[in-house]
């Protein structure tokens, strides 16, 4: 990547996305970032600027859980930004009780997967004036506790669930980015724009934030050396500047090795990733204003 490479961040006030950014920072991106609050948006700035003072840093204000907000974003930063280099998906939710959006979508499906399906349609053209721009969506091993896939009732299932059952539905939102991913790519193929996903493992972040006891396990998990979020961010960072990994569309990447990681069926399915890919471009063109073809 040149020096004045283009990021866009989603999910960077906190966590994995606010660590990259920091590292991104460091690197001489121009650093384009998401966020709901303005409070937390500046709060990042002033740490990031900490670390390298002379960074661009510019926020867009949505909230991904809405796509008519995903879709406004996406053409501010369009407007604003004619060519990206890199766009990372990051933002996610692991919802320890059910809500549903306005719209009448699953909060976690909506934030996990729906807004990167759509963000990343929406930004294609300003990747696609980048010689080899890169897509990286940051997906889970979690996904191998998905329960059962069932096209398309996922996408608009409702139904209450309890913290316990709130695992298998973010497992299967982490599916679903990593056949996301793998379709993407095929979509995409001959834009040079490079897609993929990766495992970041286990880190102490804001991820569960929602437990009562969230703050507890964290300090007890940081006083024992686990956890830590830098070999999340490591694994993210290799995705985005590293020439191998621009060569690539399509894989699903392990944190430490970064090699390539077989997802669990049906993730790895061309079948299913093809119609997981039909049934959401139906269900959000019901949503959007425009045609996403």
């Amino acid at each position: 990547m040149s020096e004045k490479s283009t990021v866009v961040i989603t999910g960077a006030t906190s966590g994995l996305g606010q660590l990259v950014a920091i590292e991104l920072a460091k690197r001489g991106f121009d650093l384009v970032l998401t966020a709901r609050s303005k409070e937390r948006a500046e709060v990042t700035r002033q740490i990031i600027q900490a670390n390298n003072s002379s960074v661009k840093i510019d926020f867009f204000f949505g909230d991904l859980s809405l796509m008519k907000d995903v879709e406004r974003v996406g053409k501010q930063i369009v407007a604003a930004y004619p060519k990206i280099d890199v766009l990372l998906n990051n933002a996610g939710i692991h919802a320890f009780e059910p809500r549903t959006t306005s719209e009448g979508f699953p909060e976690m499906i909506a934030v996990n997967y729906l807004a990167p399906w759509l963000l990343s349609h929406t930004l294609k053209p300003s990747l696609q004036n980048a010689d080899g721009a890169r897509v990286v969506n940051v997906a889970s091993e979690a996904s191998r506790n998905h329960g059962v896939l069932n096209l398309p009732d996922d996408l608009t299932d409702t139904a209450p669930f309890t913290a316990r059952g709130s695992s298998p539905i973010y497992g299967k939102t982490k599916l679903l980015n990593i056949m996301f991913t793998a379709e993407l790519a095929r979509q995409w193929e001959g834009t040079k724009i490079s897609v993929n996903a990766l495992n970041p493992g286990f880190n102490v972040t804001g991820l569960g934030r929602e437990l009562r006891f969230a703050s507890v396990i964290e300090r007890i998990l940081k006083f024992l050396h686990l956890g830590d979020p830098r070999r999340g961010t490591d694994i993210i960072t290799r995705l985005i500047v590293e020439p191998t990994y621009g060569k690539v569309t399509g894989g699903y990447f392990n944190v430490g090795t970064g090699n390539l990681i077989e997802p669990v069926s049906p993730g790895g399915d061309a079948a299913m990733q093809k119609k997981l890919w039909e049934v959401t471009q139906d269900l959000l063109e019901q949503k959007v204003e425009h045609q996403i073809r």
